[in-house]
């Protein structure tokens, strides 16, 4: 198998399975990616991670940059010996990081300036291409365009200058990245406009056309930006369907900081291959585990004597080995370990989704998945 080559598996309606093979191994899809951030996913050990099955962590540009900086993960060797991470990783451009620092931030057609208020307050400057140089030092085996993304609500002429200022960036991002064993995604952009997503992916397409045709890379995925970003879910789903039928069929499709249970199960249907979300640690931190019965609460009164495991479906080893009553008392008295319990479960619950997710694709029965998951008693919690 060639390296950066996705190969499709199984089809199921517009569902996908597929292998991707980077130069760190190979992971299939459709797959959750685990977000560590800081070169570590919160509370969850590297060996935790390859036990339940993670294929790819994700780390961020942004924070990576800011610390412990750019120069040690590179003389570390790269962010999987930094990290001790054994598979594929991939990198964020920080562009959503730098979208939430909002008034601290200053965009041109050149590039961003910021202030990072969250570190130092110390001042900085990124083009596309400084953004490549960083990531390509960091060393991941895919990295993401820097990107302009936009809120919503938000005007639409605001919307279509973010968007044509993204796929600029992207040629940019194109031209500059040259690190031979990491793949370049771009970033699909255009807010909730259908006409403006469409467009997106033309121009990226004809990017990626014009590098090859001139001795390029081109793009080796395409990410799809810019959605679960304040917007009902059911308005990122009256365009999400017509975003992936028009993005390329031979390239993986990443939909970017989802990871609603139900979202994925539905967004799969529509033929996004891969996703990413803090979400599963978050709220284990929080005290809430994912189950098929929906949300759980552990601080709730109801689970201080109930001796059976989070999920009596789910093989996870903290299913295996801690109950619903020790898992409530390790969080209301704020004992770390519950978060960690949590966000170990949250992760499997929803690596193994996609992994059954996988399988019905393969047996040409998504829907029947798709259909009962949607009955599914839980479903509507998410």
């Amino acid at each position: 198998m060639t390296l950066f080559e996705y190969r499709i598996e199984g089809r199921s309606g517009h569902a996908r399975a597929g292998s991707y093979e980077t130069a760190h191994g190979t992971f299939q899809t459709p797959m959750f990616m685990p977000v560590g951030t800081h070169a570590t996913v919160k509370g969850v050990t590297t060996d935790q991670l390859h036990q339940i099955k993670s294929q790819v962590v994700l780390a961020n540009t942004y924070h990576l940059y800011m610390r412990p900086g750019v120069d040690l993960v590179e003389e570390a060797g790269g962010i999987q010996k930094f990290m001790n991470y054994d598979g594929p990783m991939l990198t964020d451009s920080g562009g959503f990081q730098l979208f939430s620092l909002d008034h601290m931030m200053k965009v041109d057609r050149d590039g961003v300036s910021f202030q990072a208020r969250d570190y130092d307050g110390s001042r900085h400057r990124w083009t596309p291409e400084s953004n490549m140089d960083i990531q390509q030092r960091i060393g991941a085996d895919i990295c993401m365009q820097l990107d302009q993304c936009i809120g919503y609500p938000a005007k639409k002429e605001d919307v279509r200058a973010s968007t044509k200022l993204s796929w600029e960036w992207a040629k940019r991002c194109c031209d500059a990245h040259t690190r031979p064993d990491q793949a370049l995604f771009a970033i699909v952009q255009g807010g909730m406009h259908l006409d403006l997503r469409l467009e997106s992916v033309e121009e990226l397409v004809r990017i990626d056309s014009e590098s090859r045709a001139a001795g390029g890379r081109g793009f080796q995925g395409y990410g799809i930006g810019g959605y679960s970003v304040g917007e009902p879910h059911d308005v990122m789903f009256e365009t999400l369907g017509a975003v992936c039928q028009a993005m390329p069929e031979g390239k993986l499709r990443y939909l970017m900081g989802v990871g609603n249970p139900t979202t994925l199960v539905r967004a799969v249907r529509e033929g996004v291959d891969m996703f990413d979300c803090v979400l599963p640690t978050r709220t284990g931190r929080m005290g809430t585990a994912f189950s098929s019965e929906g949300r759980m609460n552990l601080r709730n009164a109801k689970f201080a004597r109930d001796f059976s495991p989070l999920d009596r479906s789910c093989t996870c080893p903290v299913c295996r080995n801690h109950t619903r009553a020790y898992i409530r008392h390790l969080v209301k008295q704020k004992e770390m370990l519950g978060g960690i319990l949590l966000s170990i479960h949250n992760l499997h619950f929803l690596i193994d989704l996609m992994a059954r997710a996988r399988e019905a694709i393969l047996a040409d029965a998504y829907e029947d998945f798709y259909r009962e998951w949607m009955a599914s008693p839980g479903a509507d919690d998410y």
